[in-house]
């Protein structure tokens, strides 16, 4: 048998297909996405929701969607920077924000269902493994599917605060405790797992960023009063953190509801060049002249140059004489 060289003819790149364009960007797992959405046959226009969480570097962003052939569609929101409304004006992006924002959008939503006065959940966090399905309710939970996106799903992330957080508040999550901080796997195949929940309960009432600080206010207080210049403007002190986010659990509990913010119209005052607005310093800008200004400022440009060429040109004469 000959061994012929492959050649990547016009034929070969008429079959070419792209991937899409999300795929490209790396922004969407379109396998797990598939098995998320996809629906049962005989469950026709039965929407499977999803708790969508995404991290950036300034707080958690948390949604209940569900999909159709149009696109996606959000019931319900919550992100970290609502905490403000609840108390906890600063520290959006650690494991106890995400897990404060958890139980924010779980109770929203089953206050939204009508399902809030049915499934309580868990009213102090205690970290124990936590199932309201197995609960005997006459109504049936609200389920959700986890979606991360394309995150790293390594034990104890931040992701997991969130997923706690919401099956507590009354959600009904499909998930294991094995990603969650304190679990330890079995040394051997048939032996039982430890799951250490003080260690857990640690990360959900934002312990350890009161040891980190105590240690650092410790050993360095510059490097300390830097890194946690935020807490120090708003009077939070490493002894205050934990009775912080547990009343910002209950006071989630009690009203979940979204707030508007008041956004007042800022309006500007304009004086010639300068501009005052309602908000913020006063600043110059330029204003654009007209035509007739413009002709006037070109000739008074020369006019002056005229005046300075005839002062140059007599001082040259009287030199001469």
């Amino acid at each position: 048998m000959v061994f012929t060289k492959i050649q990547l003819t016009k034929a070969y790149y008429k079959r070419l297909q792209v991937k899409y364009r999300r795929r490209r960007q790396g922004k969407t797992d379109y396998q797990a996405r598939r098995n998320m959405v996809k629906q049962a046959k005989d469950k026709y226009n039965t929407p499977k929701y999803r708790l969508v969480v995404r991290i950036t570097n300034k707080k958690f962003i948390c949604q209940i969607v569900y999909s159709t052939i149009q696109g996606d569609r959000c019931i319900c929101q919550a992100t970290s920077k609502e905490l403000e409304n609840y108390d906890v004006p600063i520290g959006h992006t650690n494991y106890a924000a995400g897990y404060a924002t958890g139980l924010l959008i779980a109770r929203r939503t089953l206050q939204k269902m009508g399902l809030d006065k049915d499934f309580v959940g868990v009213e102090e966090p205690d970290a124990e493994e936590y199932h309201i399905e197995e609960t005997d309710t006459e109504r049936r939970p609200f389920k959700v599917i986890l979606d991360v996106g394309s995150i790293r799903t390594i034990q104890g992330s931040r992701i997991f605060g969130v997923l706690k957080g919401a099956v507590d508040g009354g959600l009904h999550v499909p998930h294991s405790i094995k990603k969650f901080p304190g679990y330890v796997g079995p040394d051997e195949r048939g032996a039982e797992h430890q799951y250490d929940t003080s260690v857990h309960l640690d990360r959900i009432l934002g312990r350890h960023v009161v040891e980190y600080m105590e240690m650092l206010a410790e050993e360095d207080q510059e490097r300390y009063k830097a890194q946690f210049s935020k807490f120090l403007e708003n009077d939070l002190e490493a002894d205050s953190l934990e009775e912080m986010y547990q009343n910002c659990h209950k006071a989630i509990r009690e009203d979940p509801v979204f707030k508007k913010a008041d956004n007042r119209p800022i309006t500007h005052k304009v004086e010639g060049n300068y501009t005052t607005p309602t908000e913020g310093e006063k600043y110059e800008r330029k204003r654009r002249l007209v035509k007739s200004q413009r002709v006037a400022r070109v000739a008074q440009k020369i006019t002056a140059a005229r005046k300075k060429m005839l002062e140059a040109m007599e001082d040259d004469d009287e030199e001469e004489e």
